[in-house]
C-alpha cells in the first residue's frame, strides 16, 4: 500500500494551506463572533478551483480526485471550519450529485456555474421532523402536469441564504413511502420560496444556516433529478460521498487544535520547565497525535476507495464516525493544555471545540454512522 502523495496532491495541499493562513486566519475570530459569512474568501476559493474540485473541466470544474479534495478541506478546516463546510456542501452534496445524476441540460444550466463558483449551492433534506429519519419527509411536491407544486419547510440548511441553487428533497407520493420521494433543483427568488432568519449556533458560526419555507412554489418538470421516485436513493448516494467531506473537516479541526496545543506546550512554562516536558501534558499530545493519524488514514482510505469506484458505505461512515470523535476529543484536550488561555477566543482552541461538535451531528449523526457500519458487517 502506497501512502505517498503525488506532486500534484502536495501542490494542492500547499495551495490550500497558503490560502487558509493568508486569507482565512486574519478574520476568523471576528467572523465567528459576528456570525459573518466569508463572502470574499468564498470568491477566492472559487478562483482557486476549490468549489468544483472533482467536477469534469467540461462542466467548469477542476477535474481533481477525492484525495486532492480531502487534502484541501483538511487544510482549510485547520483554520476556519465554517469555510470548510461551505466548500464541502458545494462540492459533495451539490456538484457531485448534479454531475452524476443530472441530464446534460441540467448540468449546463446549473452545474457549470456552481463548479466555477459563480454561485454556490445548498442541499435541503432535513426537516423539523425528519433529521436522522430522512424517510419521514413532510415537504411535498405534487405533480401538476408540467410542473410540481412544492410546499413545506427545510431546517438547518448550510448556505441557506447565500446559495442561488437548492437541491430540495420532497415527497410526491406518500403511499409509496421512500420510493415516492423526488429531488428537485430550485432557484432562489422563485415565488413562494422564503428564507427564514439565520440560526444562532454554538459553532461554525461563519456559515449561514437557515430554515427554508416553500409555499406553492412552482417547480418545472424538467427540474426533477432522475426518474420519478429516485429522490431518496439520490439523497443517500450523495450523503455517502458527503461524509468524506465532513470527515476531512473534522480531521482539519483536530489537526489545527493539536498544532496549536503542541506549540503552546513548548512555550508555556510551569514549575520551571516547558509544560511539554511534564508527562501529564506529553502523554495527552501523544494520544492526540496517534488518534489524528488514525483518523487521517481512515479519511484517505475512504477517498481512495471513492476514486477507485468502490462502495464507500463502510469506509465513508467509519471515517466520519472516527474523525468526528477525534475532533471532539482533541479540541477538548487542546483547551485543557492551554489552561485559562484556552477559554478565551484569541487562542482559537475554544472556537475549534465549539466547531468540532457539529461534525458528530450533520450529514448523519454518529449514531447513524454506527447503523450504516453495522449493516455492512454482515452480508
Amino acid at each position: 500500500m502506497d501512502f505517498n502523495l503525488t506532486e500534484e496532491h502536495l501542490m494542492i495541499q500547499q495551495a490550500a494551506k497558503d490560502f487558509a493562513n493568508t486569507e482565512l486566519l486574519g478574520g476568523v475570530i471576528e467572523r465567528d463572533e459576528h456570525s459573518k459569512f466569508p463572502t470574499d474568501q468564498v470568491k477566492m476559493m472559487a478562483d482557486l478551483g476549490f468549489l468544483g474540485m472533482m467536477v469534469d473541466p467540461k462542466y467548469g470544474g477542476s477535474g481533481l480526485d477525492s484525495i486532492s479534495y480531502v487534502l484541501a478541506i483538511t487544510e482549510i478546516a485547520k483554520i476556519d471550519a465554517s469555510a470548510a463546510v461551505i466548500m464541502s456542501v458545494n462540492n459533495s452534496l451539490v456538484c457531485a450529485g448534479l454531475e452524476k445524476y443530472c441530464n446534460e441540460e441540467q448540468k449546463m444550466k446549473y452545474l457549470v456555474p456552481l463548479a466555477k463558483g459563480d454561485v454556490i449551492g445548498a442541499f435541503c433534506l432535513s426537516e423539523p421532523e425528519a433529521g436522522s429519519d430522512a424517510t419521514s419527509q413532510k415537504t411535498t411536491a405534487i405533480d401538476k402536469g408540467d410542473h410540481y407544486l412544492l410546499n413545506g419547510t427545510k431546517n438547518w440548511i448550510t448556505n441557506g441564504s447565500s446559495a442561488s441553487t437548492y437541491i430540495v428533497i420532497a415527497q410526491t407520493d406518500v403511499e409509496k413511502g421512500h420510493k415516492g420521494i423526488n429531488a428537485f433543483i430550485v432557484e432562489k427568488g422563485w415565488a413562494g420560496f422564503d428564507i427564514g432568519p439565520k440560526e444562532k449556533k454554538m459553532g461554525i458560526r461563519g456559515s449561514d444556516t437557515h430554515s427554508l419555507m416553500f409555499s406553492d412554489v412552482k417547480v418545472p418538470k424538467e427540474n426533477r433529478i432522475g426518474e420519478d421516485g429516485f429522490g431518496f436513493a439520490f439523497a443517500m448516494a450523495v450523503l455517502n460521498g458527503g461524509r468524506i467531506g465532513i470527515a476531512s473537516q473534522a480531521l482539519g479541526i483536530a489537526t489545527g487544535a493539536y498544532d496549536l496545543a503542541l506549540k503552546y506546550s513548548q512555550e508555556r512554562k510551569a514549575f520551571g520547565k516547558e509544560i511539554f516536558k511534564h508527562q501529564a501534558i506529553a502523554f495527552k499530545l501523544a494520544d492526540m497525535a496517534t488518534q489524528i493519524m488514525a483518523a487521517k488514514l481512515l479519511v484517505l482510505k475512504a477517498a481512495s476507495e471513492k476514486d477507485e469506484g468502490k462502495d464507500i458505505s463502510q469506509s465513508g461512515a467509519m471515517a466520519k464516525l472516527y474523525a468526528s470523535q477525534v475532533a471532539m476529543d482533541t479540541t477538548i484536550e487542546a483547551v485543557q493544555i492551554h489552561g485559562g488561555n484556552g477559554y478565551v477566543s484569541e487562542y482559537h482552541v475554544e472556537r475549534m471545540m465549539r466547531d468540532a461538535k457539529i461534525t458528530q451531528i450533520y450529514e448523519g449523526t454518529s449514531e447513524i454512522q454506527r447503523i450504516v457500519i453495522s449493516r455492512t458487517l454482515v452480508s
